[in-house]
């Protein structure tokens, strides 16, 4: 299973905001600074993550983004079902897309859908609050440039 970048990105602005003090106000012009991501890219994940409700927007001069709600709140399963625009691990996954011939005999989709909802389990066991156990350390690191691009 591999998560799409805007899922990553989702990720990331949650844990950059999750550094911060919940007053606090940060913008995506610094998020996108530390990581090295395009503006644009990260307004759009800011957006759809403002319309979900896991980060508040304050508009006009000194506005910015914070968490909407304490990251104990914030569930990571959760976070990855609302930003991933499927869950498609093979074609048969998409009944719209679907054109395996063995498709209504296969034990294959049985055995991926049970490692997806398995995988999706894990994820829905931890919250931001969980992935901030190093605060401090990330904090350290997200400040501009001192994240390197790989």
């Amino acid at each position: 299973m591999r998560l799409t970048m805007y899922t990553d990105f989702s990720l990331r602005i949650l844990l950059y905001l999750g550094t911060k003090e919940q007053s606090e106000l940060s913008t995506i012009q610094e998020i996108a600074e530390v990581y090295h991501i395009s503006k644009n890219h990260l307004m759009k994940v800011s957006h759809e993550l403002g319309k979900a409700g896991y980060i508040e927007t304050v508009r006009g001069r000194g506005g910015g983004i914070r968490l909407a709600s304490a990251p104990e709140a914030i569930n990571i399963g959760e976070v990855i079902r609302r930003m991933e625009d499927d869950f498609h691990l093979v074609e048969c996954f998409n009944p719209a897309g679907n054109s395996c011939p063995i498709a209504p005999v296969c034990g294959l989709k049985g055995v991926l859908s049970r490692a997806l909802q398995a995988y999706l389990q894990v994820l829905g066991e931890y919250t931001l609050q969980d992935l901030l156990a190093n605060k401090h350390e990330l904090q350290g690191l997200l400040q501009p440039g001192e994240i390197q691009q790989p």
